[in-house]
């Protein structure tokens, strides 16, 4: 953190506290945030934050991302601004110069929103198992297929396509990422909105591809058969903004479990004053400062260029399996109140859970920090 982060924090809680904090309760019941929400965080300049301003994006560096996440996540906010993030960045590495200037812009005013679509139902974490076709004519591709646990699907304008074009090819050579503008698509179509366990209040959908055409000049990388290696190189920048929210999430769950076994009395005295209480706090507290050194770490690596793959999935693993379990304990100390979703902290335990599936499971996550012993 430096000055110039601190006073950007600050316009981003503001925003965040009087934008989006008093609807997110109808947003969990309508199971989406509000389409205008988009355009609102575009004009405060809190979309693509770590893009070059030359591409329409806030000039910073990860770090300010980072702070957005945080923000959402002390406010209790699900938001898609991380994937839309993660989406730009595969234009940044791999689009062309027109293609950075046809979409950039946009995304970052919150005029397009971005959606990365690799999961299928037969093709969760196991990404070489993607069905999706995009065949070739002329200089179109024919785009055949559903995509399932998208993300900001539901109001979702420009996605970043993992398709198959060219099933002759072995599983990792097959695929290549191809952009769609879904705005009077022919052929496209957004299923239901999912009814999960938590983060009620973000899109996550189902799509459909019936014969969806789009252009070719479309394929990111100018080369067909880059997908797999494309999604590989990007993942952990989408990892560790996963573990970034993940410690924002412990650090919120301990303050207000702090508050509540500070006001709340049994046996004549606060619950803090009992032996139980102040450990399990003291073991909260310890696990997320532990977490908040390494997330830092992580980020200050990330933007010096020097986060490796082994680090970024020891982060994505670590960081929510340990949110998970602090989050826990905190309903715990709350008692039958913990169990409540009219209560930050039940919220918090059902919406924690997810962390440890997407971006990569964490039973992948440790495959791959294996392979690096």
């Amino acid at each position: 953190m430096n000055e110039e982060l601190e006073m950007f924090r600050k316009t981003v809680r503001r925003f965040v506290r009087e934008e989006f904090v008093p609807h997110e309760s109808r947003w969990r019941e309508q199971h989406r945030p509000d389409a205008d929400a988009w355009t609102k965080a575009g004009a405060t300049g809190i979309l693509l934050t770590d893009v070059p301003e030359e591409y329409g994006g806030g000039g910073g560096d990860f770090g300010h991302e980072a702070v957005v996440l945080e923000e959402l996540a002390y406010g209790g906010v699900h938001f898609g601004s991380g994937v839309h993030s993660i989406v730009a960045h595969y234009l940044l590495a791999y689009g062309t110069e027109e293609q950075k200037h046809r979409w950039l812009p946009r995304m970052a005013k919150g005029e397009l929103i971005g959606s990365i679509a690799m999961s299928e139902p037969v093709a969760g974490s196991d990404l070489q198992g993607i069905k999706t076709t995009a065949r070739r004519e002329g200089d179109r591709y024919v785009i055949n297929g559903s995509k399932t646990f998208i993300t900001n699907g539901w109001h979702t304008s420009l996605i970043c396509l993992a398709v198959r074009t060219d099933t002759s090819q072995s599983a990792k050579k097959g695929i290549s990422l191809v952009v769609v503008e879904t705005k009077d698509l022919p052929g496209y179509r957004v299923g239901r909105i999912l009814e999960k366990v938590g983060t009620h209040g973000q899109d996550t959908c189902e799509l459909f591809f019936d014969d969806v055409r789009v252009p070719a000049a479309n394929l990111l990388g100018g080369e067909e058969g880059r997908g797999f290696y494309q999604m590989m190189e990007q993942l952990p920048y989408e990892r560790l903004t996963v573990g970034v929210g993940a410690v924002a999430v412990m650090e919120q769950a301990i303050t207000v479990t702090t508050q509540h076994v500070k006001e709340r009395r049994a046996f004549g005295k606060s619950l803090l004053e009992f032996q139980n209480t102040r450990f399990k706090m003291a073991e909260c507290k310890t696990v997320a400062h532990v977490a908040r050194v390494f997330v830092d770490d992580c980020v200050e690596r990330l933007i010096a260029g020097e986060l490796d793959t082994t680090t970024a999935a020891m982060s994505k693993y670590w960081l929510t399996e340990q949110q998970c379990h602090v989050v826990d304990e905190c309903v715990q100390m709350h008692g039958g109140y913990g169990y409540m979703m009219e209560y930050p902290i039940a919220r918090m335990w059902a919406d924690s859970r997810v962390q440890r599936i997407y971006a990569g499971t964490n039973e992948i996550m440790k495959e791959l920090i294996a392979r690096s012993i």
